[in-house]
């Protein structure tokens, strides 16, 4: 049975320890943020689902084949954190994680980290993102994050129970919690 950890201590120690990562939330949750700064932290390579799996320059989305084929290359590598939640891809990661991070602050903060990273990212292309995919906002996306307890986390939970039963999870419910984490982990290191 998967196994939340609620002590912020503990989940620091299995950071600590863990060198293949998975964090997974809501889009605006602060998952590439959270996920770019513990990489470096850490010391492990860190994997953009999006950049690096997903969206091809455009805003085209990668053949299902390929994107699954090169998510099955990543993982089989000793040491990452990846960031991206796809629960149709998590058969492939849940495996191989040692450590879910689960960001799961309240809806309108990641309404508002969404709206934010638009605004930051005006016709640009973040980071995170594929080259030639600058940001965007539309009806659509919106309503998904709204959405997104409702219509993702179930086939997430499932996704835990059927392919991560070994896995500690650590939610994290706002970016104070998140930065909190990575203090704490500056600390024991």
């Amino acid at each position: 049975m998967v196994r939340y950890i609620i002590d912020r201590g503990e989940a620091v120690s299995l950071l600590g320890r863990s060198s293949r990562i998975l964090v997974i939330g809501c889009s605006g949750s602060g998952k590439s943020t959270f996920s770019h700064k513990l990489a470096g932290l850490l010391s492990l390579p860190y994997i953009s689902m999006d950049r690096e799996i997903f969206w091809l320059p455009g805003w085209q989305v990668r053949p299902r084949a390929e994107a699954m084929e090169l998510i099955r290359k990543a993982v089989a590598e000793d040491r990452w954190i990846m960031d991206g939640t796809s629960p149709g891809s998590l058969p492939l990661r849940l495996p191989r994680a040692e450590l879910v991070i689960w960001m799961r602050p309240p809806r309108l903060v990641s309404l508002f980290g969404v709206i934010f990273r638009w605004v930051r990212y005006w016709r640009k292309t973040r980071p995170e993102m594929a080259e030639g995919c600058p940001e965007k906002i539309d009806r659509e996306f919106l309503r998904y994050v709204w959405n997104f307890e409702k219509t993702e986390v179930p086939e997430i939970e499932e996704m835990l129970e059927l392919h991560g039963r070994h896995l500690c999870v650590h939610v994290v419910k706002s970016y104070r919690h998140a930065d909190r984490l990575l203090e704490l982990l500056v600390r024991r290191t």
